[in-house]
């Protein structure tokens, strides 16, 4: 059984922790007695790493302790992760969910945490739908329109949804619709990994108080983000993963988990129609979960 800090003691450390992490230091380590997440395969693959050190360039040096990072944390389910412990969300103990989103939002204000707002973002795309869905999608960032509107999912790429959405039976305002990060990256590019890392926090907390049963990920950033893990498309799809929001825990002690599956995101889509038919088929796996009628129609 983990052992329980004292409040004050989880406070001061979790000032401590952002103190470090201002500086730019996100690398921690304790000792213990058993270390339980380390495996053989993980020790030997770490060592030599750390042995050539030396011999790198910083960068090259920073790229090692990030696979470091990701091959030990990978490992750790949620419960373990120590800012679940140390944060005390604003929303948290709001029963209503459309409260709590309104909170979290209030929290997330004007955000200027990560670059992107200096870069010309518009305004904030917090997310849209209906706050007690069963079904969530989660692409990967606002477009041009999305910025305009400021609503996920407006543009071509967001019609496309509407009518996947449509083909199982539902419609746009049954489900709630939101992205990894909530600003455009200039040129529609793909989001940094700092990005996602500053901003998904934020979703993590909007996921665990919608509580849905099922998330759809559209897209690989989507994906390779909510699941910690760096794998092609093909090997994320066609399958189901227990999805926890890491951080944060649900009001509601009933809820624990989301199932998870992973689609290709809309625009893709749209760049590549011969898709749609394997879209259609991770849709399905969706329905069935949530017991809607699966039909052989595709979606559009």
């Amino acid at each position: 059984m983990p052992r329980v800090l004292d409040p004050e003691l989880k406070r001061a450390l979790a000032e401590r922790i952002r103190y470090y992490n201002e500086l730019g230091i996100y690398d921690f380590y304790r000792r213990e007695d058993q270390v339980s997440a380390l495996t053989l395969t993980n020790l030997t693959s770490i060592e030599p790493a750390a042995s050539s050190a030396a011999h790198e360039s910083p960068s090259q040096q920073r790229e090692q302790m990030i696979d470091r990072r990701s091959a030990v944390g990978i490992a750790a389910t949620p419960d373990e992760n120590m800012f679940e412990v140390l944060s005390t969300k604003p929303e948290y103990g709001v029963d209503d969910p459309a409260r709590a989103l309104k909170i979290i939002r209030e929290d997330l204000g004007d955000c200027t945490r990560c670059v992107l707002h200096k870069q010309g973002r518009k305004q904030i795309v917090f997310g849209v739908g209906n706050q007690q869905a069963d079904l969530m999608f989660i692409g990967e960032a606002p477009g041009a329109d999305e910025d305009q509107q400021g609503e996920p999912f407006v543009g071509r790429a967001g019609q496309l949804l509407n009518n996947m959405i449509k083909a199982m039976g539902l419609r746009r305002e049954d489900v709630y619709i939101a992205n990894i990060i909530k600003c455009r990256p200039p040129g529609n590019r793909t989001p940094e990994r700092e990005e996602c890392e500053t901003c998904s926090p934020f979703l993590m907390r909007q996921i665990a108080a919608i509580k849905p049963k099922v998330i759809v990920a559209l897209g690989a950033v989507a994906a390779k983000t909510l699941l910690a893990i760096n794998a092609s498309m093909a090997e994320l799809r066609g399958r189901w993963y227990d999805f926890k929001p890491s951080g944060v825990r649900s009001n509601d002690p009933s809820w624990t988990s989301a199932k998870l599956a992973v689609t290709y995101h809309p625009a893709f889509l749209l760049r590549d129609p011969r898709q749609k038919k394997e879209a259609w088929k991770d849709l399905q796996m969706a329905m069935k979960e949530l017991a809607l009628s699966v039909s052989k129609k595709g979606s559009a």
